[in-house]
């Protein structure tokens, strides 16, 4: 529940489900709301963030100090609205600055109706939750404002995000095309997980005509377009429960079509191929992580947005039912798998985001890899 009333001067609390609290001032809307805490560690790109579909239900920390410098445009949201459940930042801009902004961020957030807080040491919340995990999370500001055994009581009745269905609830409900920029080349199948807007201008840029189908849509929906590829989107939400995605792309490796997946379509592939996944103890969040791509030996710096990881074998290729597979990018931070590839099949996925909304150009080259691939079986 939220009021749409700025209140920077409004008191606000942060209590987590472990009863840790931080008390600072209400940013954007003023109200209460719950999700899970996570923390982003890009500099850069809130906008970006605030708008990705894969932020359903979380409340995002951002470690970057200075939130907001840059106000909000209407060019670079993501989607159609701020996904994100709550926003927490240190200190927010007092006037944003910049050539193409057309309102402040704590206006945005007020007028969407997102609850966050300020004034909170986020680097020290930032290391809690890098002891303790990710977490269930409530702000709460104004009349909102009570008890903490009673706010606290409060966060840990909200669900966990083990187990939550969640693509959906972000998805969309009617297909749509994204047209070809230039001269058509190709025709991908789109399944939108929670897709960010940037991933099919990547492939219009192409020369891919882009149909972007409902998390909900067949297998004959996919090969009613007549696909040269498909493709599966990023999302929210635990892989576990995405069986109905991983059936459709089942029956996309059966065919042996071009197929990459990103973020969540990276897990789904996981899925299909037989593989477990699991839930990472903080996740990967920012636009500074730092993934090698073992198949040429190339160390790029990539955005993230994954709370899951796909549980693969990091020392060889693994069989499958659609042929060999290898973990093809792999965090050298931790290990954790961010890419597989079919060795016998014409299918890839990665863990992260080469869109680069926002973040680094490093991983681009992996849209051309799709277009490869369906150079290769057009051939």
């Amino acid at each position: 529940m939220t009021t749409s009333t700025r209140g920077a001067r409004t008191p606000a609390v942060l209590v987590l489900e472990d009863g840790r609290t931080f008390r600072g001032r209400a940013y954007g809307a003023v109200g209460e709301t719950f999700g899970e805490a996570v923390f982003s560690t890009g500099m850069t790109g809130y906008q970006e963030t605030l708008t990705d579909p894969s932020y359903h239900r979380q409340v995002v920390v951002m470690t970057a100090p200075h939130v907001g410098n840059t106000g909000v445009n209407d060019e670079d949201p993501e989607s159609k609205r701020i996904w994100v459940a709550g926003y927490v930042v240190r200190d927010p801009a007092r006037t944003p600055s910049n050539w193409r902004s057309r309102r402040s961020l704590d206006e945005e957030l007020a007028t969407q109706g997102v609850v966050g807080i300020s004034g909170i040491d986020t680097r020290a919340l930032t290391r809690h939750l890098r002891e303790r995990g990710a977490m269930r999370v409530g702000i709460f500001s104004g009349e909102a404002v009570a008890d903490e055994a009673a706010l606290l009581a409060k966060v840990r009745a909200v669900p966990e995000m083990k187990g939550a269905d969640l693509s959906g609830e972000v998805a969309t409900t009617e297909r749509y095309v994204v047209p070809a920029i230039g001269t058509k080349r190709f025709t991908v199948a789109a399944v939108d997980l929670g897709i960010k807007g940037m991933t099919p201008h990547r492939m219009a840029e192409r020369g891919i005509e882009v149909h972007v189908l409902p998390a909900t849509a067949t297998v004959e929906d996919v090969y009613a377009v007549s696909p040269d590829g498909v493709f599966f989107s990023n999302g929210p939400g635990d892989p576990a429960t995405a069986d109905h995605p991983v059936s459709v792309m089942r029956a996309v490796l059966e065919r042996s079509t071009p197929l990459f997946g990103i973020c969540f379509g990276n897990q789904i592939l996981g899925r299909a191929l037989g593989f477990g996944t699991y839930k990472l103890k903080y996740g990967h969040r920012g636009i500074n992580q730092p993934v090698q791509d073992r198949t040429t030996g190339k160390v790029e710096v990539t955005a993230h947005n994954h709370g899951f990881a796909v549980d693969a074998p990091l020392d060889g290729p693994s069989d499958t039912p659609y042929g060999r597979v290898e973990v093809s990018h792999v965090c050298l931070n931790d290990n954790v798998v961010e890419g597989l590839q079919l060795l016998d099949r014409p299918a890839f996925s990665v863990q992260y985001h080469p869109e680069a909304a926002a973040g680094p150009h490093d991983a681009a080259y992996l849209f051309d890899r799709f277009v490869s691939l369906m150079e290769g079986q057009r051939a």
